[in-house]
């Protein structure tokens, strides 16, 4: 006669079942969650005609609140997304502030005129995001001296360049305009500065345009100044911000000393809402299920 054992407990089965159905969920999720950015950046790439279709701020050189940063404006720890410069013709500081342009009134994050993306120089170092202030080409070449045009200005044909720009720069408590004096270009190209007035602004990246000392201003990997910028070191077109999430980025590399605090507190608060929404949606999924099945009874 066989002694009654009791019943057989299922719970190590229930276990492995509950063990395998929540790993199912995670990698369903998992895999979602990558096809998600993968198509997000796919759609970035085709609509921009770049990749990668986004940049990281790392400095402040185009900060317009220098003590919390600004949606709008571009800010240490910023995505900017990047257009490719085939798909968009660059407008310039100068273009947009003249009447009878047909750029007159064109801004892009936060000031008149785009702002580029470009090496230095050509050269391999780390790429400047900076706006685009006035663009010289050359009109002239016969017998040996070269002449300018000054593109929305009035300045054509000529072989030096003196312009003051309607572009205000803060000096000793006051304020003046930015003076291009007895310049003559290496060759065709931009301008360029970054927008915080109070570390770029007038000091312009090409500062021997304003009349000083070129090695004042930026220089490339090998120290040398930067010259204006050609079209072919252009890289892209700054289009729009995401701000707070390149913060990420730099706290991983080791490169955020200059995000501010503000930048750090709404991408926190901005992480907090995005791990939120799955539960609030399951939790509204549930509770839409609980009530039509009470609908049903």
């Amino acid at each position: 006669m066989r002694r009654n054992e009791g019943p057989t407990s299922d719970a190590p089965i229930e276990n492995e079942n509950l063990e395998f159905g929540m790993l199912s969920d995670w990698l369903r999720e998992a895999f979602l969650a990558i096809g998600l950015v993968l198509l997000i950046l796919g759609g970035l790439w085709v609509a921009t005609g770049q990749f990668p279709p986004m940049v990281v701020v790392e400095s402040g050189s185009m900060m317009h609140d220098t003590e919390d940063g600004s949606v709008g404006a571009i800010d240490p720890g910023d995505l900017v997304i990047v257009l490719s410069p085939s798909r968009k013709n660059i407008i310039t500081y100068a273009e947009s502030i003249q009447e009878e342009n047909e750029n007159f009134g064109y801004s892009s994050l936060g000031m008149n005129g785009d702002v580029i993306i470009f090496s230095k120089n050509g050269g391999n170092d780390t790429p400047v995001i900076h706006r685009a202030i006035l663009k010289v080409e050359l009109n002239n070449s016969d017998n040996g001296k070269k002449t300018w045009d000054v593109l929305g200005t009035n300045l054509v044909n000529v072989s030096t360049i003196n312009l003051i720009l309607d572009y205000p720069c803060k000096y000793h408590g006051g304020t003046y305009n930015l003076e291009i004096k007895n310049w003559e270009p290496n060759h065709s190209g931009y301008i360029t500065s970054g927008d915080n007035s109070e570390t770029n602004g007038c000091k312009i990246d090409q500062i021997v345009a304003t009349g000083q000392d070129a090695r004042n201003g930026l220089k490339d990997e090998f120290g040398n100044p930067v010259t204006a910028i050609k079209d072919e070191w252009v890289l892209g077109i700054a289009s729009s911000e995401i701000p707070w999430l390149g913060a990420i980025k730099l706290f991983t590399s080791g490169t955020h000393g200059a995000v501010t605090g503000e930048t750090w507190s709404n991408l926190s608060i901005t992480i907090v809402i995005i791990l939120m929404i799955p539960t609030i949606y399951e939790s509204l999924t549930r509770n839409k299920k609980l009530l039509d099945v009470d609908e049903e009874e």
